[in-house]
């Protein structure tokens, strides 16, 4: 019998999977919860098929996602196949089966209360009320284009405007003088917000019109000539692209409540003396944070360090 990758190719050439129907990461139940193959006796059903793919989408290969799901099946073909062969040899019976069985279990209860209980509680009106939100602020936001000329003096600066107002390219004394990576790109900084650059670039940036060029600008980088290309009020994504983001992000922060809520009254002992130290660094920087973001005179941060990441769309034939 053919392994049913040999199939992908044949998928792609006559698309045979293209009336496949979606199910987004566990998202819609499975109403028809039927038998797609058969392993020595073992039904290998969609709703199995789900849960691997729930499991192993971040292990999956670059495929499209019509051609996950019989790369999904034959990954379950496999496992079965190993798996029966294990309760042949007597590794049921074993010590290394029963720790890992302990792992898994607790495993598979973590997500099945989060499958059953977290994420229904993440509707798509919640979803949609965020996005209104976000989108009204990315809105809000002026953006420009521009494009400058990084000098090493005001007096390099000031020629250069002289240059520019004798009729020299802008592009090109940028790409000749400039003393940044822009130069390539004849100084072309592309779009950003004020917070993106620092405060004296910003400031003489947005305080002018499109076409005209600043007077020389002093910032820690050097002196700086400033040429605004374009402004634009910013304009959110289509709500179909990122819902999904926004839904796996609301997750997280219903999940991040969740255990929160569970520490609270959970005793947990950590008893390596390396753990220890380093969960009083990571509570010593949380601190920090938390002191620097409520106005609070604190030391600052160092760098820091965010599952349910975007799963991929699984189609299955009807």
């Amino acid at each position: 019998m053919p392994r049913i990758q040999d199939y992908v190719k044949f998928a792609l050439l006559t698309g045979f999977l293209g009336a496949a129907m979606a199910l987004g990461a566990g998202a819609q139940e499975i109403k028809d919860d039927k038998v797609i193959a058969i392993v020595n006796g073992h039904e290998i059903k969609i709703s199995e098929v789900q849960m691997a793919t729930d499991d192993i989408i971040g292990q999956l290969p670059d495929l499209p996602p019509k051609l996950r799901y019989p790369f999904v099946v034959e990954f379950l073909v496999e496992r079965h196949l190993m798996a029966q062969l294990a309760v042949k040899e007597g590794v049921a019976d074993t010590d290394e089966y029963k720790r890992r069985l302990a792992l898994y279990q607790a495993k598979a209860l973590r997500d099945a209360y989060f499958f059953q209980k977290i994420r229904p509680q993440v509707t798509d009106e919640e979803i949609k009320a965020a996005y209104d939100s976000e989108s009204a602020k990315v809105a809000q936001t002026e953006r420009v284009r521009a494009r400058h000329v990084l000098l090493g003096s005001e007096k390099e600066a000031t020629d250069i405007l002289a240059r520019l107002k004798a009729g020299e390219k802008f592009e090109e004394l940028a790409k000749k003088y400039s003393l940044d990576g822009s130069k390539d790109y004849g100084g072309d900084l592309g779009y950003f917000t004020a917070p993106e650059m620092v405060a004296e670039f910003s400031k003489a940036a947005f305080a002018l019109k499109v076409g005209e060029v600043s007077q020389p600008v002093k910032t820690d980088f050097g002196w700086h000539v400033i040429k605004i290309e374009d402004r634009k009020l910013g304009a959110a994504q289509p709500f179909d692209q990122v819902k999904s983001a926004i839904r796996n992000v609301l997750l997280r922060k219903k999940v991040q409540e969740t255990m929160d809520e569970l520490r609270k009254t959970a005793k947990v002992e950590v008893l390596d003396e390396d753990l220890k130290k380093y969960a009083a660094d990571v509570e010593k920087k949380r601190r920090a944070m938390s002191d620097q973001k409520n106005g609070v005179v604190a030391q600052p941060p160092a760098e820091g360090e965010g599952d349910t990441g975007g799963k991929g769309d699984l189609q299955i034939p009807e």
